[in-house]
């Protein structure tokens, strides 16, 4: 039986090199070797613009699990200078080259569209076809496990599970993007030995980066060992990863046609995520970012009622010193780095009403309001800010802690006395 085109999508990003054959208007031949095919539809795929404005063209490609080959007769349907499949592929191949060391080389002219006429089987497979991974069950469990959540570290912690235990999927991050610098921070992480909450990457970065830029999704399947060398650090807390991973891919969480961050997976197996791996986390991470905006709405409702000031008891022992520097919003305490930006403006902001003020307990609405945070927008997600906060003070157990007293409410738990110090 014929194969269709759609039975080929593992092909196409295989890691092994497909040979384009064109003819242009000139009747003159074009050979081309190309690291990636994008897979459109059942009858479309695209790839890099060739020269001489291809009318005809074969492509040869390889199963790189069962060794069989195939030819495809293509004919040209269009050319795509920009627009989202652009995006997606140039994504993609930007997140290639810069793993090959040949970023500053890469640049995308623009996208071919064939429409596939034929599919040919020049050689027959010498494996058997690996059983492909049915991974609706596991979308189904996860839908119903985050339906319910009412709280945002509870939502990530069901996705992680999730994807731990119905995926099969060990390592995993969420990021969620810092709307005011370009940047994603870590809020969740999975499988590694530090968590990385508070670790930053810029956008356009690796394959974070580059997924969130396009807001697209970024599947590598074929890494060598020596070019798996993790995203490049560029925070004082180190992004967690795998220095040795073979396969990554990263998925936009988005919510009312805006980007809220990356899910980023990855493992040590080669071609460890298919195209179902694909398709079952977009469709996750769609969930995931309607669920995360219904979070920050209830968290931020206006009727929410105000905490009046409470004297909170004078804690006892050796002050800590709290240094805060308004610049990057970088905050230290006993000469310990903690966290930076919108985070550390709102310790700052709970540490001086505290030492002021006596005050300890606030509400999610009081900081928004808050002229001392500097929130960059309303579409900024507090809430997110206060578990990275949460996190990185429990991991770095210091004399600081938020607790949670309710939908929108929480409470600064002082253990030492304090000294504020801004630089």
């Amino acid at each position: 039986m014929t194969p269709t085109l759609t039975d080929l999508r593992d092909c196409f990003d295989s890691g092994l090199p497909a040979t384009l054959v064109t003819t242009g208007v000139d009747g003159l031949p074009h050979v081309a070797t190309l690291a990636h095919v994008q897979y459109v539809d059942a009858g479309h795929l695209a790839m890099p613009c060739q020269d001489g404005n291809p009318v005809r063209g074969t492509l040869t490609v390889h199963d790189p699990a069962t060794s069989a080959q195939y030819r495809l007769a293509l004919a040209a349907d269009r050319r795509e200078p920009f627009g989202p499949l652009f995006d997606n592929l140039h994504a993609r191949l930007a997140a290639l080259a810069a793993h090959a060391g040949t970023a500053a080389d890469f640049a995308l002219a623009g996208v071919d569209v064939f429409h596939v006429e034929q599919v040919e089987e020049l050689a027959a497979p010498l494996l058997p076809a690996p059983p492909r991974p049915n991974l609706l069950g596991a979308l189904r469990v996860a839908s119903d496990r985050i339906r319910p959540v009412c709280e945002l570290p509870q939502l990530l912690a069901e996705v992680l599970d999730c994807l731990e235990r119905d995926f099969g999927i060990g390592h995993a991050m969420v990021l969620l993007l810092d709307e005011s610098g370009g940047r994603l921070y870590t809020v969740a992480s999975r499988g590694y030995e530090e968590s990385g909450v508070g670790s930053e990457i810029a956008m356009g970065n690796g394959v974070i980066g580059m997924a969130a830029q396009a807001c697209t999704p970024i599947r590598i399947g074929h890494l060598d060992s020596a070019c798996a060398q993790g995203q490049a650090l560029e925070a004082a807390i180190p992004l967690p990863g795998l220095m040795d991973a073979r396969s990554q891919l990263a998925v936009p969480i988005s919510g009312a046609m805006r980007l809220l961050g990356v899910l980023y997976v990855e493992s040590r197996a080669p071609r460890q995520f298919g195209h179902d791996h694909e398709d079952a986390l977009v469709t996750l991470c769609a969930q995931l970012g309607t669920a995360m905006q219904a979070l920050q709405l209830m968290a931020e409702q206006p009727g929410e009622p105000e905490v009046a000031a409470a004297a909170a008891p004078a804690p006892a022992g050796e002050p800590a010193v709290v240094r805060y520097f308004p610049a990057d919003g970088s905050l230290f305490i006993d000469e310990a780095y903690l966290i930076k930006g919108v985070a550390g403006a709102i310790l700052a902001v709970l540490v001086q009403d505290f030492i002021e003020h006596g005050r300890s307990e606030s509400t999610n609405r009081a900081l928004r309001l808050d002229p001392r945070v500097g929130l960059p927008g309303v579409s900024d997600n507090l809430e997110a800010r206060l578990l990275l906060l949460t996190r990185r003070l429990q991991e770095r157990e210091a004399c600081l802690r938020i607790e949670r007293t309710g939908r929108g409410r929480f409470r600064l738990l002082v253990q030492r006395p304090l000294l504020f110090q801004t630089r």
